[in-house]
Formats: C-alpha cells, sequence, structure tokens
C-alpha cells in the first residue's frame, strides 16, 4: 500500500496506533501483576452509593457495604467480571490516623488511576460524608 500523497496518516492507522499506545499503557498481562500490590499511593477519595450490580458481577449495596471502586486504567480484563482484581484483591486506605480494608468490587470509569472511590459506608468510616472529596490520603493493594 503506497503512503498517503499529503504525507498525512490515514484516520484508520491513527486508531491503531492510538489502540496500541493505550493498550501498552493500561497494561496487558494479569492484574496480580500489573497491580502494585503493597505500594503505597497517595490520592484522593471520594464515595458513591448507588446500587446494582457491580464490575465485578456481584450485587453492590455502597450504602451499607464496606467496598471500593478503581479506577479503569487498573483493569485488566475486557470482561470485568473476570478480572483478577475481583479474586481477593483488596484496598487498605489509610486517613487521619485510620485503616480500613475493603473488597474491590466495582471499576470507577472516571477515576484517575491514584483515586479510588469507596462505598458511601466505608467513607464514612475515614471522613465525615460532607467532606465529599479528600485528598491526600494513602491506599494500596493488598491481598
Amino acid at each position: 500500500m503506497r503512503p498517503p500523497r499529503s504525507g498525512r496518516v490515514p484516520w484508520a492507522a491513527r486508531a491503531a496506533v492510538t489502540a496500541v499506545t493505550a493498550a501498552m499503557a493500561l497494561g496487558t498481562g494479569t492484574a496480580t501483576a500489573d497491580v502494585p500490590l503493597g505500594r503505597p499511593i497517595t490520592g484522593r477519595m471520594t464515595y458513591y452509593n448507588d446500587r446494582g450490580f457491580g464490575a465485578c458481577g456481584t450485587y453492590i449495596d455502597p450504602s451499607t457495604q464496606d467496598l471500593v471502586a478503581v479506577s479503569a486504567a487498573w483493569w485488566t480484563s475486557p470482561n470485568p467480571n473476570n478480572d483478577p482484581l475481583c479474586d481477593g484483591v483488596f484496598v487498605e486506605v489509610s486517613h487521619q490516623g485510620r485503616t480500613i480494608t475493603v473488597p474491590v468490587r466495582d471499576k470507577c470509569p472516571s477515576c484517575a488511576a491514584t483515586h479510588i472511590d469507596l462505598s458511601e459506608a466505608a467513607f464514612q468510616q475515614l471522613a465525615p460524608k460532607d467532606s465529599g472529596v479528600v485528598d491526600g490520603i494513602t491506599w494500596k493493594f493488598v491481598r
């Protein structure tokens, strides 16, 4: 195939390069290999309380259950129900001298890699609900 005369890269080629770059950035191995187990991360926490089926395929009620939704950047399986994050991976969160450990049960599509979205029940164990967004927390993935 000849290169385009204008020297511009066709949109399909640009899309393919973008997809490969994104896959490399997000990791393509198993979550246990890509997730930095035990490495402290400084970031942000928010909370949510939407009931329904979480990314791990189980029914969740964040208003009453302790759980966490983590950034889409940490998920490695096309089907999140089968993602290794759903198989015994927890997040240990520390804020102002308090620490809780909660299971990963959901995905937060709008969260950056350092941002976790706790269930309302878990969030309230670390900060008042009216805080809404808390920066400067420390968290890590644990087994």
